[in-house]
């Protein structure tokens, strides 16, 4: 870093670059003499290119001199922006200085004030507030506590609150904590949306031809262009009102804070700052920031952040005199003391005579809620490579337009002419590159595929995701496949009393809520929870607690009901919760604890597990029972008194093992369908589940993840011990002999491509292993994952990183979840579907609303018939300038142009109509098993293109060169071809126009028929869309199309020949055009659809030139497949020789 730049968030997802400049006056004049003299392109542009408008305007300087600041994103995009340094002079009327109200000098704020004057310079960056600190030199971001903070820093520093001087300070540095996400006025995004460089053109475009005084096609060009306006605003203003509504719950509410002189003030939720110290007062409270824990139990429901109504009960920050920055030392699961912006607090439990108390730990768009949003309204070009080749197609729309206007220069040096003429001709020529109807027709496109969506109860809150949800290859599951059933009727004893209070059920207006698995085990006792209340210890101390009694359906018990004095939450890096209670009318407690099997057993004391517990363990697993180990424990009644002193790894000891509940998983009714059209299509489906591993397996075999005859590899790593490094142990397992376990249609070899159980198979393992590969054995990562399809007991750091690995592979990855736990999976995979009763969720572009996978193929034939449409619009795009070239160069050469209303009419009946119904088209009922091409500029489309201008290029010509032929062509006697009308005495009373000769008129009439043709092929149904037929709509519009041309062709009006100045020609003459024409669209039609789309044809071609794929996974499954030793099976490696293993 230098005083000139800094790199900001450095190694986080939103790392940028900052470039210190500082503006120049005489500089900046100059600039806006140029906005006036180029009548506002130059703004344009500058808009557009800010770095363009920063190195115009300003000279480098450093960062803390610096009143502008250039901001390149690192990313793929390299996007710039610019933006103004902002300086502030917080204080407070009748106090002393800022510097000396805010007395911690080690704090952000303290550094970024400037003395004296106690000024305060910042930026803000997409919403994100950041100060210049002056003793670091660096800008920082204030809207949250530093992360270097310990346990001690937290409950010392901030635990007694603020002065209200030292909050109202810090206020004004840290700015109001709202997640705002204003809906723009339609004014401002009309403005925004017309400086596009692509609006300024056609700006451009109507202005020149208004000029010509080729008005009704300038309206047209209007009409165009404010329809694709309209559309874009409608979706831009639609998207802003979503995004706006998803985001303002609860930005202005009423919060208690504690200040420093121990009273209790009630505050806007707005003037919340960092380090404030929230009172958690009654129940059903809504967070309006994130903020740590620390005294005091919660109960919180999650569902806006995760899409899933389960509460999570969050414990306070411990009280340690360690110097560790608290996350680090809270491990993976800091999470749960943290309470997060837009969650509800169902509960809350205070220790003793302690308020339920919270420390503010970040604000606004830096909150967790608040990042959610700032990805949807920030991540505009999702596909870079699609943007990328967009932009190059437009390049290319560009070049061929200027060898239009090299061709009008050279023809005038010929054939001789005005320059004014000239001039005007080459820029009609630059006209003819972008048609203004293309943004209104991929928006539209947009907008038939969401309305779907909608229909089909999929909700989308970033539209820029549905192309490539058509792209995805391999889909993450997470438990949602299946569902359980137990039946228990048990006796009054401890399995019945840890299945009575062992859970985090609440009771919220008299409704349960909680973990569906933690309900239908309490709903399997007959018990009901009754109330929360506080119950006195002996030395006058209050807690609160939740009370369960038997309900009217259990059975007889002895005893009245269950106290639940504490809960030691589940955690996923533990696998287990525990509670405390204690049954009425007793006076000793009880520990029960539920958790994964394995964990259990290894916290029970070994005479209490039964000798052959590791054989039934394996037996119910290998079932597909979902199995939970329950143990229970005696505390002696003294531990009342201090009942929130004592550690959970305390009270989580020498247990006595109760036994297991059994739980069967059953397949929903709809998962095998879904998983056989997945496979069919030849997308992978890998399950990322908590579940344990050998129910996994099963549940894999059942639904036909894994074939019968597949062969499953489990994958165990050990960590180093002693002396002896990590290992990898691959065992082979075999499923054909057990009973049951049969999937229930064939299996497609996915990574091979064809259909060969024999080469087929599967690796499986545990969240614990792949933590220990990934860092002992990262070399095999990518050889592990190409063939990973069961990942169990993975916690939600684990499932992140496993879609990031299979990304990194090149696979498009879709995740599909609850979101309870893996809202993180869902953000980093391409596609995130959300299993959530809410319409809109933060935790993923796309939710849905029954609780089923049934979307997954839904969205990706969405998707794909979006994609496929999108990529034909380009491509007819593409050939509409060619074909407009073709008849401007013929008609240039004769010095002639079409009439007013033959272009008003290709306008018309042609352009606007196709690009309002061509997005009607619904996607196919199958998923076809090839993926369409993202490329605009793969091989199969630029050949298209250039096949079909050579066609319409021999067309013309053809047409041309018989007509000059014709014995009745005459450049000057245009009458003289139907001797029937010669003496009509319309034609005898005027003389012809410059428009009515046989070359326009011919012209007119094919490059009409000739723009239909390539409609018709372009809009190819099957194997991603459904045939043309059923968009009646655009069926409609082409059998218009055909029959007006063939009207104006055939038919003998003098009304139509004057209206469009056309001429009349022999009938026989007519039939040869209409003969050319059929001929011209078999031939276009069969190689579209017998070479250009024949994917057959293309796989022969690709194997004849040795084409392969450069995609990582298929590189990799090259080179294994020709390593005998690969798979490893039935052995043991090592981690010093690891990068020896194939």
């Amino acid at each position: 870093m230098t005083d000139k730049y800094a790199l900001l968030n450095q190694g986080e997802g939103n790392e940028m670059e900052l470039f210190g400049y500082k503006t120049v006056r005489w500089q900046q004049t100059l600039c806006m003499i140029g906005y006036f003299c180029s009548l506002g392109f130059l703004r344009s542009l500058f808009y557009r290119k800010p770095e363009l408008d920063v190195w115009a305007q300003c000279v480098p300087c450093s960062l803390g001199e610096a009143d502008i600041i250039l901001i390149r994103n690192t990313g793929e995009l390299g996007n710039y922006s610019k933006k103004k340094v902002i300086e502030i002079y917080p204080h407070v009327s009748g106090c002393k200085p800022a510097y000396q109200i805010i007395t911690d000098k080690s704090s952000i704020i303290r550094k970024s004030l400037i003395e004296p004057e106690g000024m305060v310079r910042y930026i803000q960056i997409q919403k994100i507030r950041y100060v210049w600190n002056v003793a670091d030199g660096k800008f920082q971001n204030i809207g949250t506590l530093e992360n270097e903070l310990s346990c001690s820093d937290i409950h010392s520093k901030f635990g007694p609150g603020f002065t209200c001087e030292e909050q109202e300070i810090r206020r004004q540095v840290c700015g109001l904590n709202t997640i705002n996400v204003e809906i723009k006025p339609i004014s401002t995004l009309f403005f925004k949306e017309i400086f596009n460089l692509f609006y300024a053109f056609q700006v451009y475009t109507l202005c020149l031809w208004i000029f010509t005084k080729y008005l009704e096609y300038g309206f047209a060009i209007l009409a165009m262009t404010i329809i694709s306006i309209i559309a874009t605003l409608y979706v831009l203003r639609k998207q802003s009102v979503k995004l706006h509504n998803m985001a303002k719950s609860y930005n202005s509410i009423v919060a208690t804070v504690l200040r420093k002189n121990g009273e209790i003030e009630d505050v806007e939720s707005q003037s919340l700052v960092p380090g404030d110290v929230l009172v958690l007062l009654g129940n059903q409270l809504f967070l309006p920031c994130d903020a740590i824990l620390i005294n005091g139990e919660c109960t919180v429901n999650e569902g806006m952040l995760t899409g899933e109504s389960i509460p999570v009960t969050k414990i306070p920050l411990p009280h340690t005199d360690s110097n560790v920055p608290w996350k680090i030392q809270s491990g993976e699961d800091y999470n749960k003391h943290i309470l997060f912006c837009g969650t509800e607090v169902i509960q809350t439990k205070a220790i003793g005579q302690c308020l339920v108390k919270a420390v503010v730990l970040q604000t606004g768009f830096n909150t967790l809620k608040g990042h959610l949003v700032s990805t949807i309204l920030y991540n505009k070009h999702v596909n870079v490579k699609l943007h990328r080749e967009a932009n190059k197609f437009f390049i290319l729309l560009l070049f061929i337009a200027l060898a239009g206007v090299a061709y009008v220069v050279v023809i005038f040096k010929i054939n001789g002419g005005s320059v004014y003429h000239m001039v005007i001709r080459s820029l009609i020529m630059l006209t003819i590159a972008v048609n203004p109807a293309l943004p209104a027709s991929l928006t539209f496109i947009l907008l038939c595929v969401l309305a779907r969506l909608k229909k089909q109860g999929i909700f989308c809150s970033s539209p820029q995701k549905i192309n490539i949800a058509g792209q995805l290859n391999l889909v993450c599951f997470d438990k949602e496949m299946h569902h359980f059933n137990s039946e228990n009727n048990l006796p009054w004893g401890p399995v019945l009393g840890a299945m009575a209070s062992c859970h985090s059920i609440a009771l919220l207006n008299g409704k349960m809520h909680g973990d569906p698995l933690d309900i239908k085990m309490f709903k399997e006792t007959g018990w009901e929870v009754k109330h929360q209340t506080d119950k006195t210890t002996e030395d006058g101390e209050s807690i609160s607690c939740t009370i369960v009694n038997p309900g009217p359906k259990a059975g007889k018990v002895s005893v009245e009901g269950i106290t639940i004095l504490r809960q030691f939450a589940f955690m996923s890096a533990l696998q287990r919760m525990s509670v405390i209670t204690q049954v009425t009318g007793e006076t000793h407690l009880t520990t029960f604890l539920k958790g994964a099997p394995e964990v259990v057993m290894e916290l029970c004391k070994p005479e209490t597990l039964p000798h052959n517990i590791l054989q039934k363990l394996d037996a119910y697993t290998k079932q597909g029972f979902r199995v939970i180990a329950l143990a229970y424990r005696l505390l002696p009644e003294e531990n009342i008194r201090n009942i929130h002193q004592l550690k959970r790894n305390e009270v989580e000891a020498d247990l006595r093992f109760l036994g297991f509940l059994i739980l069967e998983n059953r397949l929903k009714p709809e998962t095998n369908a879904v998983l056989q059209e997945l496979y069919a299509a030849k997308i992978r489906n890998v399950m990322v589940t908590g579940d344990n591993l050998q129910t996994a397996i099963n549940i894999g075999i059942k639904c036909g993840m894994i074939s019968n005859i597949s062969k499953v590899i489990i994958i165990e790593a050990n960590e180093p011990e002693n002396d002896n490094p990590a290992s990898i142990i691959w065992k082979t397992l075999s499923y054909n002999q057990e009973p049951g376990l049969q999937s229930n249609f064939s299996h497609f070899d996915i990574q091979g491509g064809r259909n060969n159980p024999s080469d087929s198979f599967h690796f499986a393992m545990s969240g614990k292993s792949f933590q220990i590969i990934m860092q002992h054995f990262y070399n095999l990562v990518p050889k592990i994952l190409l063939n990973g399809t069961v990942f169990a007991r993975m916690t939600p750091k684990l499932k992140e990183s496993v879609v990031e690995e299979f990304k990194k592979l090149d696979y498009f990855v879709g995740m599909c979840g609850d979101g309870a736990n893996d809202c993180t999976a869902l953000k980093m995979a391409h596609v995130g579907i959300s299993l959530s009763k809410l319409e809109a969720s933060v935790a993923s572009p796309f939710t849905y609303k029954n609780k089923t996978i049934e979307c997954v193929p839904l969205l990706i034939k969405q998707g794909r018939n979006s994609l496929v449409t999108s990529i034909s619009m380009f491509k007819f795009m593409g050939v509409l300038p060619l074909i407009s070239l073709t008849y401007l160069v013929f008609m240039f050469w004769k010095k002639i142009f079409l009439s007013r209303a033959q272009l008003f009419m290709q306008s018309l009946a042609i352009f606007i109509p196709f690009c309002l119904t061509s997005g009607l088209n619904g996607p196919a009922q199958k998923l076809a098993p090839q993926r369409p091409s993202a490329k605009l500029l793969s091989l199969p489309v630029l050949l298209s293109i250039g096949l079909h201008f050579l066609f319409t290029v021999a067309l013309h010509t053809t047409v041309l060169i018989l007509l000059h032929k014709q014995p009745w062509y005459n450049e000057t006697d245009v009458f003289s071809a139907c001797p029937m009308l010669n003496h009509s005495t319309l034609y005898l009373k005027r003389k012809p126009t410059l428009f009515e000769n046989f070359i326009t008129t011919t012209e007119w009439l094919v490059a009409g028929i000739n723009l239909i043709v390539i409609e018709f092929v372009y809009s190819k149904g099957r194997p991603f869309r459904q045939p043309l037929y059923t968009n009646y709509l655009f069926s409609l519009v082409i059998a218009l199309q055909v029959a007006s041309y063939l009207f104006f062709l055939f038919g003998d009006f003098e009304s139509v020949y004057t209206t469009f100045e056309m001429v009349c020609t022999p009938y026989y003459w007519r039939i040869y055009i209409l003969a050319i024409l059929l001929i011209y669209f078999l031939v276009s039609y069969a190689v579209e659809d017998g070479f250009i789309e024949n994917r057959r044809l293309w796989k022969v071609l690709k194997r004849l030139f040795n084409y392969q794929s450069k995609s990582q996974y298929k590189i990799l499954q090259r080179k294994l497949k020709m390593d005998p030793d690969w798979p490893p099976q039935n052995r043991t490696d090592y981690a010093r020789n690891s990068q020896a293993l194939p």
